[in-house]
């Protein structure tokens, strides 16, 4: 499948809008099925960085804290593809 202006369109949004709800949002709190998931993948190592947080009914919860850079390079990744879009011939355009 050959990629064409509304691919690079729609990838360089959703890059834009992900880096830019990683930049307002300061932590995940995952629920506890996916921090038992997280934790037997990763072999009880931290791979995300996150600390566990002991919720009132006793259960854990990863708290995931995505670094600053990352909203950043995601903003300017998705702001890249949007404009590298806009440059694009159409796809029913006359080459």
């Amino acid at each position: 499948m050959e990629l064409n202006r509304n691919h690079y369109f729609m990838a360089g949004i959703v890059l834009l809008l992900l880096g830019i709800q990683f930049r307002l949002v300061d932590s995940y709190v995952l629920n506890e099925q996916s921090s038992r998931m997280l934790a037997s993948q990763s072999g009880g190592s931290s791979l995300l960085g996150g600390k566990p947080l002991l919720a009132a009914g006793g259960s854990m919860h990863k708290v995931v804290k995505p670094p600053e850079w990352a909203g950043w390079a995601l903003m300017s990744i998705g702001s890249v593809l949007v404009l590298h879009s806009l440059a694009m011939k159409g796809p029913g355009a006359a080459t």
